[in-house]
């Protein structure tokens, strides 16, 4: 009996030391930025970012595209069935025909003093007015085809073949190819020690590796709020294992 609660009584104060020692959890954040405080978060961004619309009502043939596929500058990268814009077009081409052949048919007239001059002028108004109409139909005919207005890659695909859209409708999102900026905020106290062309080192999380680049631009504006100032920077050379959306951590030359 005795033994008994020799033995409780030592596991109760094995048990009582547990309880007493702290447990400490691994963390699992690697971030730089909670171990550096000079770093900075940075974004990469493409030199040129857009989305292609559609300039009219209609529905779209077969893509030429994939997501991520690469085009070259003025390539087609859709097309809408244009039948009712080609036949405006040729509509207006007819008309402003015959409205020259009217004007011909005046200034003749003209000379053998059949008609006046206002008869001229309104025929030559009528040629003016119809060579507008045919450039306007011209002008519609082209939003048939949708180009890449310059080189990049396919970064999202709005739509799908043989789907009709109206005008406005979005198609495309493209990024440009070639270096990529670097946009970042710093606090508003470094801004006298800030200036154009500027290096700095970029760490990018996704690839693991560090960059160097400069200053470009800064805000002519402090965020009141954050007590920021927006910068944007250019990466110092292309790498193709870089494309727009991936972040990272800056540093500055001490």
């Amino acid at each position: 009996m005795l033994q008994r609660s020799r033995n409780t009584a030592v596991i109760a104060a094995l048990l009582a030391g547990i309880m007493a020692t702290p447990v400490v959890a691994e963390s699992p954040v690697t971030n730089q930025e909670l171990t550096d405080p000079s770093a900075i978060r940075v974004l990469l961004a493409a030199d040129l970012e857009t989305t292609l619309s559609s300039q009219m009502n209609g529905t779209l043939g077969e893509l030429n595209v994939t997501l991520g596929k690469q085009v070259k500058k003025d390539a087609v990268l859709a097309q809408l069935n244009c039948q009712e814009a080609q036949a405006r077009a040729k509509v207006a081409a007819a008309e402003l025909t015959m409205a020259k052949q009217n004007l011909s048919a005046k200034q003749n007239l003209r000379k053998l003093d059949a008609v006046g001059d206002l008869e001229v002028a309104i025929a030559s108004t009528e040629v003016q007015k119809a060579d507008g109409a045919r450039l306007m139909a011209q002008a519609q005919s082209g939003y048939c085809v949708v180009k890449a207005p310059f080189a990049g890659r396919v970064a999202k695909i709005h739509v799908k073949a043989y789907q009709t859209v109206s005008a406005g409708a979005p198609l495309f999102d493209l990024v440009s190819d070639g270096a990529l900026k670097v946009r970042l905020n710093v606090p508003s106290t470094r801004l006298p020690t800030l200036r154009e062309d500027m290096p700095l080192e970029v760490s990018i999380y996704e690839t693991g590796k560090t960059y160097t680049a400069h200053i470009t631009a800064i805000n002519a504006r402090v965020d009141a709020v954050a007590q920021t100032v927006e910068l944007e920077a250019r990466l110092d050379a292309e790498h193709p294992d870089l494309i727009a959306g991936m972040s990272g951590i800056a540093r500055f030359p001490a």
